[in-house]
């Protein structure tokens, strides 16, 4: 069976996307799928996300890990969806979208999309932590998956790989583990991230729900106003938007640059 893909990237988090409104997709074969999203050997991505049938929504996001694994939720790869489902007649403009971390809003805009976040939950704030050889002061939040943020003086100078697979499987986030976040927060204001990601097991270009947890980390400690401006490693600019509350965040935006790359076909097990 031939299967079309595109191929898209929010922030140079790139992905494989497939409307699978017919559900004929084998999604059940995770070797395959780690295959397909392979850099040297397959089509190559962070991450492979099918348009589904939704009896709630527009449409239903299934969001697959380079590992095979699903995954509940991605905020990039969410964001190039919208306009993928848009693009593709299954979803209008402003648009509801069913995912594994409830239901978000997306609104396609002419050079953007902003995705409309789930309810910020489990925070953990000012934490200590032993990794890597150091003791790091670590925050955490779940933005529809777990991300721990830690903020550092030389994050040019962070070994990511190496600090972030510690924290990534530290104790402290057991059994599931964490998505890591290493954060500098400029004069100016801008928040500048690098992220080790869970399920790519590397440091990625952009993750959107770890610019998310960076952005409403660093308001909660009163380090930023929002809405506020990160650049992850690509060098893009995104804004995350929010209010705070006394035990959280609510109405949170994340809103960034989607593009297409090119389309093509797979060839089903």
């Amino acid at each position: 069976m031939q299967i079309a893909f595109w191929k898209m990237h929010g922030a140079a988090n790139d992905f494989i996307l497939v409307d699978d409104r017919a559900l004929t997709f084998p999604a059940g074969d995770r070797a395959w799928l780690a295959r397909i999203m392979a850099r040297r050997t397959g089509v190559g991505a962070e991450g492979l996300l099918l348009v589904q049938p939704s009896a709630q929504a527009d449409y239903r996001m299934r969001f697959f890990n380079p590992d095979g694994g699903e995954a509940d939720m991605c905020g990039n790869g969410a964001r190039c969806l919208a306009r993928f489902a848009h693009d593709r007649g299954a979803a209008p403009a402003d648009q509801r979208i069913e995912t594994a971390a409830g239901e978000v809003r997306a609104e396609v805009r002419a050079a953007s999309v902003r995705l409309h976040m789930p309810a910020p939950r489990d925070w953990r704030l000012h934490r200590t932590l032993a990794a890597a050889g150091r003791t790091w002061t670590c925050h955490f939040v779940n933005t529809g998956v777990p991300h721990a943020v830690l903020e550092v003086d030389d994050l040019a100078g962070v070994d990511v790989a190496r600090a972030g697979a510690a924290l990534r499987q530290h104790a402290d986030f057991a059994p599931g583990g964490t998505n890591v976040n290493f954060i500098r927060i400029e004069p100016d204001q801008t928040v500048r991230v690098r992220t080790y990601e869970r399920g790519v097991e590397a440091e990625t270009l952009a993750c959107g729900t770890g610019l998310t947890a960076s952005g409403l980390i660093a308001g909660r400690l009163g380090r930023v106003t929002p809405p506020v401006r990160l650049r992850p490693a690509s060098g893009d600019e995104l804004t995350v938007d929010f209010s705070l509350t006394p035990d959280g965040a609510r109405d949170v935006t994340l809103t960034g640059p989607t593009a297409y790359v090119f389309e093509g076909t797979l060839t089903a097990p």
